[in-house]
């Protein structure tokens, strides 16, 4: 019975911080119509670097999440489109780079950085805080402001 409790303890533990890193993606997560869908949609499979990364148009976005749903993905007709609307938008081939929300994946592939640039950056950004201008994000050392500077129109803060 104490080997019973033990192992509920331990998968009520995993289950607890797995909703919490859930929690966390989600906040990261651009405001606006649809955000409620692919947080129920997507994160409840896998986290939100598996879709921030990729800067789909609306097509592309339509053929990967009706792949996902043919893969098991739980969703009403309504939570698709709404899906489909939100990465679209948000996540679309000319849509903003947050620099201080975006993940490692995200950071990597908009900014076309090595993982090793990209980790620089990461780091940078949890020791000084939020970035404010591009010009700090030129300034990183191991960054290079080239790489920056060829992608400034599509970074916010």
């Amino acid at each position: 019975m104490r080997l019973l409790s033990v192992g509920l303890l331990a998968a009520l533990s995993l289950c607890c911080a797995w909703g919490a890193g859930d929690d966390e993606e989600a906040k990261g997560l651009p405001t606006g119509p649809g955000k409620d869908a692919v947080v129920k949609v997507c994160l409840s499979c896998h986290g939100a670097g598996n879709f921030r990364q990729l800067r789909l148009n609306q097509d592309g976005w339509s053929d990967k999440v009706a792949d996902m749903v043919d893969k098991g993905a739980e969703a009403s007709n309504g939570e698709t489109a709404a899906v489909i609307a939100y990465l679209a938008q948000y996540f679309g081939p000319d849509s903003k780079l947050n620099v201080n929300t975006a993940p490692f994946q995200e950071l990597k592939a908009v900014l076309k950085l090595t993982a090793k640039e990209t980790q620089v950056m990461v780091d940078y950004r949890q020791q000084n805080g939020p970035f404010k201008a591009v010009a700090e994000l030129e300034k990183i050392p191991g960054v290079p402001a080239e790489k920056v500077d060829a992608v400034k129109e599509k970074i916010v803060f």
